[in-house]
């Protein structure tokens, strides 16, 4: 990923600007104050997001969930 630097008075002066901008040409911006840099701005990832398998390995089964309980069910009459 690309990387500018720009100084504090200019970022504030383009904020607006600059945060399109940084979305749309997908590059790092360093804000530096006195040539020290104080800040980077970067662009969100916009990942897709399925809930086709969000849940996979957050279920750990610790007892037998097959056999039966004991219990007398009436569907089971």
């Amino acid at each position: 990923m690309k990387t500018e630097k720009i100084g504090a008075g200019v970022f504030k002066a383009k904020c607006l600007s600059l945060l399109d901008e940084v979305e749309k040409r997908h590059f790092q911006l360093i804000i530096t104050k006195h040539g020290k840099p104080m800040a980077k701005l970067i662009p969100i990832e916009n990942k897709k997001f399925s809930l086709y398998g969000c849940m996979k390995d957050t279920v750990v089964i610790k007892l037998d969930i097959i056999s039966s309980t004991g219990e007398k069910w009436e569907a089971d009459e």
